[in-house]
């Protein structure tokens, strides 16, 4: 009985000996279709225009292989190509692009006709660009996508504006990239912080232009709230200066003044505090002013210029003048 068993249990020996290769030849095939490309990012926030640099390795090398630098808008699914490079012979890669919108970065192979590309959201059994069906043999998955983030960025001049006699002010650019319908508010800032003057859609190609009507000396901000495509910007828009007329007079301060010190250019006014200053305009020139008097108290007259003010002016009598407050 036992000798004639053992032809059974060396059958059934030779069988068990063969799962392991089996299992072991399976495993491999199921390594080649599942061989990933790894990707790093420098950064994962950048400014518009800023390079991602992108490194990695794929598995197995292959050395010579053209690789591409894929990217998707942000809630999209459909792929670009941003740049293309070739495999080293370590088995590492290295990409640097500009990005202008929020979206998603992978790398795949590309170059090679036989070679399919696989969306690592997909299955294997995905078609191809050629829209057949890839095989285990040829499929080298893409790396897993990484998310970027871009700040938008506003070109907008840095200027000092004077605005006479309650006209509005107006602020010009663009917001980058360009895009038309995103919504961008003129911020006005004092002492007292930020508050909104107004606000106004981009044009079709992403210029705007903001008005508004604004008091004294302010400074100016653009901002941008951020949307599916770029994260939030802002950036300075200069200062805004506005004068309203009054009618004024001169003096020669010579004596003492009611608040006692006496400015270099000193201005006389009947309820400011003291030592407010304020920016006169007339016949093209300006001059910022101090008040240290009071006065003056003829009718109708807001103010008294002494005699610093009124030279720096070419200011002389009675007349129309342009003040900040």
């Amino acid at each position: 009985m036992l000798r004639a068993s053992r032809p059974v249990q060396l059958g059934v020996g030779a069988f068990m000996l063969a799962i392991p290769a089996s299992a072991v030849a399976l495993t491999a095939s199921q390594a080649d279709t599942q061989s990933v490309i790894k990707i790093n990012l420098d950064r994962h926030k950048l400014d518009f225009g800023r390079n991602v640099t992108v490194v990695g390795t794929m598995t197995p090398t292959k050395p010579g292989q053209t690789l591409e630098l894929d990217y998707a808008p942000g809630g999209g699914t459909s792929w670009r190509t941003l740049a293309r490079t070739k495999l080293r012979s370590d088995g590492r890669f290295r990409f640097a692009s500009p990005l202008r919108k929020t979206g998603l970065v992978r790398v795949a192979g590309a170059g090679d006709t036989s070679t399919a590309r696989v969306n690592p959201q997909t299955t294997t059994n995905s078609p191809s660009r050629s829209g057949q069906a890839p095989t285990s043999a040829n499929v080298i998955s893409a790396s897993p996508s990484q998310s970027v983030t871009v700040r938008a960025q506003f070109r907008v001049p840095n200027q000092s504006i004077e605005v006479l006699g309650g006209n509005d002010v107006h602020v010009r650019g663009a917001l980058l990239p360009r895009v038309g319908g995103r919504r961008v508010i003129l911020l006005g800032g004092s002492g007292h912080g930020w508050h909104r003057l107004t606000a106004a859609r981009t044009s079709p190609r992403g210029g705007f232009d903001l008005h508004a009507n604004t008091a004294g000396q302010i400074a100016l901000r653009v901002k941008f709230a951020g949307d599916r495509l770029n994260t939030p910007a802002w950036a300075g828009a200069g200062r805004v200066t506005s004068y309203r007329q009054s009618l004024a007079s001169w003096y020669d301060d010579g004596g003492s003044t009611a608040c006692g010190f006496r400015a270099h250019f000193g201005v006389a006014n009947k309820s400011l505090p003291c030592g407010t200053k304020v920016t006169l305009h007339y016949g093209g020139r300006s001059v910022t002013a101090t008040v240290d008097d009071r006065g003056p108290y003829v009718g109708g007259r807001e103010w008294d210029l002494n005699q610093n003010v009124a030279g720096a002016l070419g200011f002389d009598g009675v007349g129309s003048v342009w003040s900040t407050i």
